[in-house]
C-alpha cells in the first residue's frame, strides 16, 4: 500500500496556478485534461513546440516571440527552441514595481537588510550603465565571490541586463578552487567581498584577493563589498593596473536612461561548474531564455508560486538553486536570502526566519531535514507557519523517515515537493505538482516537458527497478555548450557516451508504480560485488535509521578480484563503534535490503568528506583507499577530512 502524506484540498487546488494553466491550454487548444497531471503531461510531450510557447504567453514573459518556437536536429542537443524570439533575462525579473520589500537578507549574526521592488531595479540599472562605463560589453564574463547578499542579486542582474555573462563561486570555495574555476572563462571584472561570517567565526576574504588577481591575468576590475560596516578597503590590494572600486560608491552614481536590449532566446547567461570531483570542473554555459522559460515553468506549474508570496531557499551562490532561488523575482515574488550556518545557536533558526518573513515556499537540502529528524526538533511545538504552502527538498535523495518527520513534526498541512534535477540543467527532471498526493519517500512525477524515463543497461525502460535517469527529448535548458569545449566532445562525452543520442544523467532512479520516481544518488557510486550491481542508497536509507549515527559514506574497494563493500560512519557524541553496533547495523542491512549490501568492513571516522553543496563525495574516498590520485581536491568543502582514510590498517587484510 502507497503510504499517502498529503492531498491538495479541493479549493487549493481550483485556485491553484495548474489550473489556471489547464484552462489557459483548454481554451487555446480546445483539449480537455479534466485535472489529470499526466494527461497534461503527455500532451507537452507530444506537442513541445505548443507547451513551451504556451509557457511564454502564460507567464507574461517580457519579450519579442518569433514564429519559429521548435525545430528538431538529428542531434538531441542541436535542437533549436525559439530561434527568431528575444528577452532580456533582467528585464523579466524587474517586471514588479513598487515600494513592497523584493529582498531580504538575514545573516546568521542577525544582520537584516532588505531592498523594495523600485530600490532594486535601480541598484541594477544603475550598476548596468557602471559596467558600460568602464567597456564591459556583450559576451564579457563578469565574476563574483561573494556570499547569498542582496548585492551578489543586484551584480547578477546588473551583468546579464547588458547582455554580459556571470559566474558566481561562494566565500567557501578555497582561493584554488576560484582560480581554477574562473581562469577557464577569463572574467574582466571580479566582485569579492570583504569577509563572511560561518558559525561564529569571521572568514576573511579580502586576503586571498592577491593570488586570485596573480593568477586569473584577464580580471582589471575589482569591485568591493562589504559584508556590514562600510569602509574603504580598495587600499588592501596592491596590484596597480587593477582598478578597485567600493559597490556602495558605485550605486551613489547617478541614475541614468537605461534601454533593457534584447537578446536572443539562446544568449549566454551564466557559466556554472560541475563539482569537479573526477577532474577539472567543467564550465557549463546556460542559456537566458531556456533558464527563465524552464524556471517560470517549474515556480507557478510545479511549486505553484504566486505574486507577493515570500521564497526562502538555503543555498550560495555557488550552488545552481540560487540561480534557481532570484529567478522566483520572475513571479512577481519576494526572496528571502540566507547566509551562514543554519542552526547556528538555534537547531530552529530557519524556521525562525521562515515564521518571521512569512514564507510561503521554503527550501532545504534532504540532509537538512535528517539532521533535525535525528536531533528530534519538534518544529511545529513552537512554530505555526500559518503562510507556509510548500517545503521544497533537494540536494540527497530524501528518505522515508525524512517524508514522515516533515508531517508528524514540521507542518500538517503542506506540500512537500521533493525535487531532482542538476547543475548541467539548472532546473529540475523530477519534481511536485498539486494535482497528485504526496507519497512517502517518493518525488512526485516528471516536470513538465521533460521526457523522463528509467533505462536499465540496454537501454530498455523500467518500472519498479533502479536504472540509470535519462531525458529521451531536448528541452529549452539544456546547456548551451561548454566553455573551451572544442567540437562539443565535453558535452557529448558528460550526456551523451552511454545511450545514443538520449540525455543520460547520471543519477540512479527508479519509476514506481504510482508514477512517483526515487532517485538513488549517482550511478557512478554505484557497487558491485560479485559483479552485482547494487546503489549505495539501500545502505545509506538503514544505516540513518541507527540514532548512534550521524552520517555515513558507503564506497567499494578493489579487493581479491572482486569489490567488498566499506561503509565509514561517523558517530553521534557519546557512541562509539563496538562489535555489537556493527552486528545490528550489519543484520539490519541483511534484513531490509540484502546479503549482498552487507559491508565487509565497517570503520569510524570523524569526519564525511563533502563538496561545496553539501554532497558527499564517495568517489573520492574510494581513490583515496586505493591508492589513486584525487584530480581535484579543491572541489571539496573539507579536503583535510580525507587524510583520515588513508593507509588504514582496517583495509589491509
Amino acid at each position: 500500500m502507497n503510504n499517502v502524506l498529503w492531498k491538495s484540498s479541493v479549493d487549493r487546488l481550483n485556485k491553484s496556478n495548474l489550473s489556471k494553466f489547464e484552462r489557459f491550454l483548454q481554451e487555446k487548444y480546445k483539449v480537455n485534461f479534466e485535472k489529470d497531471f499526466n494527461k497534461i503531461f503527455d500532451w507537452s510531450i507530444k506537442n513541445r513546440g505548443d507547451f513551451w510557447k504556451s509557457v511564454w504567453k502564460f507567464s507574461n514573459v517580457k519579450g519579442e516571440l518569433g514564429q519559429k518556437i521548435f525545430e528538431e536536429s538529428e542531434v538531441f542537443f542541436k535542437d533549436e527552441f525559439f530561434i527568431d524570439s528575444k528577452l532580456n533575462f533582467s528585464e523579466n525579473l524587474l517586471k514588479k514595481n513598487d515600494d513592497s520589500i523584493a529582498l531580504t537578507f538575514i545573516s546568521e549574526n542577525n544582520l537584516k537588510k532588505e531592498k523594495t521592488w523600485n530600490q532594486l531595479k535601480q541598484d541594477v540599472i544603475i550598476l548596468s550603465n557602471w559596467l558600460k562605463e568602464i567597456n564591459i560589453k556583450k559576451n564579457d564574463r563578469v565574476a563574483a565571490y561573494l556570499p547569498n547578499s542582496i548585492e551578489t542579486v543586484e551584480a547578477f542582474l546588473g551583468t546579464v541586463a547588458i547582455g554580459s555573462i556571470w559566474s558566481s563561486c561562494s566565500p567557501d570555495f578555497g582561493t584554488e578552487g576560484v582560480i581554477e574555476r574562473f581562469s577557464q572563462i577569463n572574467p574582466k571584472v571580479i566582485f569579492i567581498v570583504d569577509k563572511y561570517f560561518y558559525n561564529g567565526k569571521k572568514i576573511n576574504v579580502l586576503e586571498r584577493t592577491q593570488e586570485i588577481i596573480k593568477k586569473v591575468p584577464s580580471i582589471e576590475h575589482v569591485v568591493i563589498i562589504n559584508y556590514d560596516k562600510k569602509e574603504d578597503l580598495r587600499k588592501e590590494i596592491k596590484f596597480k593596473k587593477i582598478k578597485k572600486y567600493n559597490f556602495n560608491d558605485i550605486l551613489l552614481n547617478k541614475r541614468k536612461d537605461f534601454k533593457f536590449e534584447k537578446f536572443d532566446f539562446n544568449h549566454p547567461l551564466a557559466i556554472l561548474y560541475s563539482s569537479g570531483t573526477t577532474g577539472k570542473p567543467k564550465c557549463i554555459c546556460h542559456r537566458s531564455g531556456g533558464v527563465l522559460l524552464q524556471h517560470l515553468k517549474e515556480h507557478l506549474l510545479h511549486c505553484d508560486i504566486k505574486e507577493n508570496d515570500n521564497i526562502f531557499y538555503f543555498t550560495t551562490c555557488g550552488w545552481m538553486m540560487w540561480n534557481w532561488l532570484v529567478s522566483a523575482l520572475a513571479c512577481k515574488a519576494s526572496i528571502v536570502l540566507f547566509d551562514g550556518f543554519p542552526m547556528y545557536k538555534k537547531d530552529d533558526l530557519l524556521f525562525r526566519i521562515a515564521e518571521n518573513e512569512k514564507v510561503s515556499l521554503f527550501g532545504i537540502s534532504a540532509k537538512y531535514i535528517d539532521t533535525l529528524r535525528k536531533k528530534k526538533i519538534l518544529i511545529k511545538k513552537n512554530f505555526k507557519l500559518p503562510n507556509l504552502k510548500t517545503i521544497c527538498s533537494t540536494g540527497s535523495p530524501l528518505s522515508k523517515d525524512g517524508f514522515e518527520y516533515v508531517y508528524k513534526n514540521i507542518k500538517k498541512d503542506v506540500h512537500l515537493s521533493s525535487i531532482s534535477g542538476g547543475t548541467d540543467i539548472v532546473s529540475c527532471f523530477v519534481l511536485g505538482n498539486i494535482y497528485e498526493p504526496v507519497i512517502s519517500g517518493e518525488i512526485q512525477n516528471k516536470g513538465l516537458g521533460m521526457d523522463v524515463d528509467i533505462f536499465d543497461d540496454n537501454g530498455k525502460s523500467i518500472k519498479n527497478q533502479k536504472g540509470e535517469l535519462v531525458c529521451k527529448k531536448s528541452f529549452p535548458s539544456m546547456p548551451l555548450k561548454f566553455w573551451n569545449d572544442h567540437n562539443d566532445e565535453k558535452y557529448k562525452n558528460a550526456y551523451f557516451l552511454k545511450y545514443q543520442n538520449i540525455w543520460h544523467h547520471g543519477d540512479y532512479g527508479e519509476i514506481k508504480d504510482s508514477g512517483g520516481y526515487i532517485i538513488h544518488g549517482r550511478s557512478d557510486a554505484t557497487l558491485n560485488p560479485g559483479g552485482v550491481r547494487l546503489g549505495t542508497a539501500e545502505i545509506y536509507s538503514e544505516v540513518e535509521k541507527f540514532d548512534e549515527v550521524q552520517e555515513s559514506l558507503v564506497v567499494g574497494q578493489s579487493w581479491d578480484n572482486d569489490i567488498r563493500i566499506i561503509l565509514f560512519l561517523v558517530l553521534n557524541h557519546k557512541h562509539k563503534l563496538d562489535e555489537k553496533l556493527s552486528i545490528k547495523l550489519k543484520n539490519q542491512i541483511k534484513k531490509n535490503a540484502s546479503p549482498r549490501h552487507v559491508p565487509s568492513k565497517i570503520i569510524s571516522v570523524k569526519e564525511i568528506p563533502k563538496t561545496k553543496n553539501g554532497k558527499i563525495v564517495e568517489l573520492a574516498v574510494k581513490n583515496i583507499i586505493e591508492g589513486n590520485p584525487i584530480k581535484n581536491i579543491e572541489a571539496l568543502a573539507n579536503p583535510e577530512s580525507l587524510n583520515q582514510f588513508k593507509n588504514l590498517k582496517e583495509l589491509k587484510n
